[in-house]
């Protein structure tokens, strides 16, 4: 994925080093579900996630130790890729006649608070309506790659879009409370993260008819990714059977299609269908 000289997101809070630093487990773009799973069952999820206890010890005031290159040129890629979803947005909704209020990019190191309270590395990222805030915690990408096998640049912008996504949803005036009248609360979560998805890729139609940033192999690399995180395969990795009652987020099939369907169309107006489309034909 091509970077070029574009610019970093100047809407961004580094709070790196101010928390506790913990193993961080697979996360909130999907993996949360392995630790909502595992717990639900009576299961540590330490166990399974290949954590070694909380690690670290707290914050005590004093300054945060230099982090290292590896991590820093992560951080670079997360806020020019956040860069871009505010340019492409900002461009998508002057065109809706609207306008895009920029969320926030916080950066943190093992948990974080927010306004939707304490968060642990272990939910992975995850965005925040109460402050309009994406919090991410970059060894997350790390455990992409190492845990799920899902490394790769887009793979990761994918991340960072799929987070930007529910704030779109937000100003776009989506809820789990859109989901059709007497159906559970769950399918509507689901609808909520497939919609998410969905706006990541209309974001990267956008983004690479802008930037040209795409190269061989990133869309696969991203797909992958979606199907990596599936409801359906991190049951399984984690219990050895799939509850679909407890979905989420959606199954690998539909988290796949749904991301590439945003892809390849463009189509904002597109993202009501997964709030019109009955449960079953998502």
């Amino acid at each position: 994925m091509k970077l070029d000289d574009r610019e970093e997101s100047e809407n961004v809070e580094d709070r790196r080093g101010m928390g506790r630093k913990a193993g961080l487990a697979v996360g909130g773009i999907g993996g949360v579900i392995v630790v909502i799973v595992c717990l639900a069952l009576g299961v540590d999820p330490q166990k399974f996630l290949g954590q070694q206890g909380g690690g670290g010890a707290p914050d005590d005031g004093q300054p945060a130790q230099p982090a290292d290159p590896a991590e820093e040129k992560l951080a670079h890629f997360t806020k020019v890729i956040f860069g871009d979803t505010e340019r492409v947005w900002d461009e998508q909704f002057r065109k809706m006649g609207k306008t895009y209020k920029k969320p926030t990019l916080v950066l943190f190191s093992g948990q974080v608070e927010s306004a939707c309270g304490m968060a642990d590395a272990a939910v992975g990222p995850f965005y925040c309506p109460g402050d309009a805030n994406v919090y991410i915690d970059l060894s997350f990408y790390r455990d992409m790659d190492e845990k799920l096998g899902a490394g790769g640049e887009f793979a990761r912008a994918y991340v960072v879009a799929h987070e930007v996504g529910h704030h779109v949803q937000r100003l776009l005036g989506y809820s789990t409370d859109s989901r059709p009248r007497g159906e559970p609360e769950h399918e509507g979560s689901v609808r909520l993260e497939l919609q998410a998805d969905y706006l990541a890729g209309v974001w990267a139609h956008y983004g690479d008819e802008k930037y040209h940033f795409l190269e061989p192999g990133d869309v696969e690399s991203a797909i992958h990714a979606a199907q990596q995180i599936g409801d359906d395969r991190l049951q399984k990795m984690a219990t050895g059977r799939v509850m679909p009652e407890k979905f989420t987020h959606g199954t690998s099939k539909q988290r796949m299609k749904w991301l590439n369907e945003g892809l390849k169309t463009g189509d904002i107006k597109g993202a009501a269908q997964l709030f019109e489309l009955p449960y079953s034909r998502l």
